[in-house]
């Protein structure tokens, strides 16, 4: 079975506002069982409203509708879906109470543009909205269902859980969707469908396989689509298994884990610790694990040692090397990671020393160049990374190869 989710609003078009709404209804839809088809995002224009919903209509069995229920001459939403469905709108007694009770608590005088929002088109199922004066519309047309929900994402959220997925699965005889997705890094994505793809030609037809990458990330996704869901996932899990043997070295973990993620659960079971020097990265390492909660339980120090002096001051890097090599270099990446070893006392440390842009490369060394420093407990060594050419890129994969690094480290140890 598939749908279509369209979004309603000129704010969306013109990126004033994010559309988060279509994002929670997909998931919500797939959970039972509902292809999403077609996402789109129009403008508050009867006609372009019109001409969406015929084209969702003749692709789609369910058509979900956010956006445009508002009290204001510009919210045209449900105008256009009682001319649409050739009905004509009418008060409804609860709406009109809920509304009144809901702006009464926020000390709200009840006017006729709240009125306006209890008349709804007489043909549709109302969904009462307890979270907001907007209500829901269910409209079924033939064996057709269009749902018109409000835009606002927490009332939109209360009226998919506690109304729509319960109507859509008693009205519909659904099969399962299932996706499991397993993380991949350190290995780029043509590589890694190069290594794989005798794997990949070899699943079986009712697997569909995603790449889906991201810095020194690959997702690697496999769905199944209307099946029976337990013992297709017991299919995906064997594939996955068999997968990893043969990535063994470039796997993460499953669905959302992040590096960091496995990192910072690894040290935390180990009781060891951890302390960063950054200079082209200016902190985002540290970051990364501190937006964790239980962080302090290995977090040692973490250190910006953006000039010369500081790596010499706090890390103890030799400045006679940072002249002869460089502070882009591998001598002073082993020397900060070293440093912050030392003054966290800590049992691992990473550093990173790059050229970040937009200026100081050179011919030798270009904007982009990174060294990464990892310490361990038996071992100093650094890597030299090229991370692009733009300067948050370059920010964020020498972050994402830092980390990486130092997970190899804890898994091979």
């Amino acid at each position: 079975m598939k749908s279509t989710i369209i979004t309603i609003g000129d704010e969306i078009l013109i990126g004033q506002i994010l559309d988060t709404n279509s994002r929670y209804i997909s998931q919500a839809l797939n959970r039972i069982g509902i292809v999403v088809a077609e996402r789109t995002s129009i403008g508050d224009n009867a006609t372009q409203i019109t001409e969406t919903l015929d084209r969702a209509l003749a692709a789609t069995d369910v058509v979900i509708i956010t956006g445009g229920l508002g009290p204001t001459k510009d919210d045209i939403t449900k105008h256009t879906l009682a001319k649409y469905f050739h009905s004509e709108l009418v008060y409804n007694e609860k709406v009109g109470e809920d509304v009144k009770s809901l702006l009464a608590l926020r000390g709200i005088a009840f006017n006729e543009l709240n009125r306006g929002q209890a008349m709804v088109p007489r043909c549709c199922t109302v969904l009462y909205n307890n979270h907001g004066t907007a209500p829901g519309m269910w409209f079924e047309q033939g064996n057709k269902v269009v749902v018109s929900l409000p835009g606002v994402p927490f009332e939109m959220e209360h009226l998919i859980s506690d109304s729509v997925i319960p109507m859509l699965r008693e009205r519909f005889d659904l099969k399962s969707i299932v996706h499991k997705t397993m993380i991949t890094s350190g290995i780029a994505e043509s590589i890694l469908a190069e290594r794989i793809a005798d794997w990949e030609d070899n699943l079986p037809d009712m697997l569909h396989l995603a790449y889906l990458p991201a810095p020194n990330i690959v997702r690697l996704r496999l769905s199944a689509y209307e099946v029976d869901g337990q013992s297709v996932e017991k299919i995906i899990d064997g594939q996955f298994e068999a997968l990893r043997k043969i990535i063994h070295e470039a796997f993460v973990g499953f669905e959302n884990a992040s590096v960091e993620e496995i990192v910072h659960q690894l040290l935390i079971e180990r009781g060891e610790s951890l302390s960063i020097a950054e200079s082209c990265t200016g902190g985002n390492i540290a970051a990364k694990f501190t937006a964790m909660a239980g962080a302090s339980a290995y977090l040692h120090a973490g250190v910006v040692s953006y000039s010369n002096e500081s790596k010499r001051d706090i890390l103890g890097v030799n400045m006679d090397d940072i002249v002869r090599y460089g502070a882009v270099s591998e001598q002073v990446a082993l020397q900060m990671a070293e440093g912050a070893k030392r003054v966290g006392a800590s049992h691992y440390a990473i550093s990173t020393t790059g050229i970040a842009g937009p200026t100081g490369g050179s011919a030798e060394k270009p904007v982009g160049t990174v060294w990464i420093g990892i310490a361990t407990p038996t071992r100093t060594f650094a890597v030299l990374k090229n991370c692009g050419t733009d300067r948050g890129q370059i920010i964020q994969r020498a972050t994402a190869y830092a980390i990486k690094l130092l997970l190899n480290e804890l898994q091979c140890e």
